[in-house]
Parts: C-alpha cells; sequence; structure tokens
C-alpha cells in the first residue's frame, strides 16, 4: 500500500533537476534498490550454469525458492512504485535501470526460471475437453500463510 505513495516526495523534487547536458537518472527508493541489488547477485548465484532458453527447477520451500520469490515480489513492489509515478518519473527511474542494467538482470532471470511447460497444477475443476490450465491463463493466489 506504500509504493504507490512514495513517488509524490520524488515529485516535488523533480523542479530541480534542470537543463543539464548529461543524461538524467533517479534512483528508486534506495532501500529497495539495495535489497534489489544484494538479491540479483545471490540469483546469479543460484542460476549461474543455466543458460537463457533452459530452465531452472527450484524446488517449493527450498532456500533457493525463499530467494527467487523474495527477488520477484521486490520487483512486484518496484512496478508498483513506477505504475504510480508520473511519466516524467518515469523516465527518471528507468534511466536508472538502464545504468544499473537491473531490467537486462531481470529477463535473464525470468527466461532462466520460466518453466518449459508451464502447466498450471493447482486445484481445478476437472471437465473434459476444455483447454489446458496454464499458468498464463489462470490467477495465481500468492497470500502468505
Amino acid at each position: 500500500r506504500l509504493m504507490p505513495e512514495l513517488p509524490k516526495f520524488d515529485d516535488e523534487d523533480l523542479k530541480s533537476y534542470g537543463d543539464e547536458e548529461e543524461e538524467l537518472a533517479l534512483s528508486p527508493p534506495a532501500a529497495l534498490m539495495s535489497i534489489l541489488a544484494t538479491q540479483e547477485l545471490l540469483l546469479e548465484n543460484i542460476l549461474e550454469c543455466i543458460p537463457v532458453g533452459e530452465f531452472a527447477l527450484i524446488q517449493p520451500l527450498s532456500d533457493e525458492f525463499c530467494l527467487v520469490l523474495g527477488y520477484l515480489l521486490t520487483w512486484k513492489l518496484t512496478l508498483a512504485f513506477f505504475k504510480a509515478a508520473s511519466s516524467q518519473l518515469r523516465v527518471l527511474y528507468s534511466q536508472y535501470l538502464r545504468r544499473t542494467k537491473s531490467l537486462n538482470k531481470l529477463l535473464y532471470h525470468l527466461f532462466r526460471l520460466m518453466p518449459e511447460n508451464p502447466v498450471f497444477s493447482g486445484p481445478t475443476s476437472e471437465v473434459p475437453n476444455k483447454d489446458t490450465k496454464t499458468f498464463f491463463t489462470e490467477e495465481l493466489r500468492l497470500d502468505v500463510k
């Protein structure tokens, strides 16, 4: 609930970013970016031997699973922050992500984490002749219990 409120504070400081020659960048919340940088390193260590196009098999409730889940939830917070920002701020934030290569790392990680066959194995009603449910067609429940 807090993330959509944070860009308002940067909106006030936006006027101080004048007409400078160099390409401007503004970091999303420093605490969030610090956590993201740490998680990127940990995830790179986990996925380093898996080429893009292959997929990593992460066992549920393992340490690796918790790290991956934390990384993806951190990106979810980052995207909520972006969604609430004005277009001018989004440009500055995106420049920061481009410089730190965080978005590139996210894509590399996603393509190594995405299963080859994303069949949804959750609770489903057995209906004959119905299309196979996948992670892309079903809404996932991410409630923490």
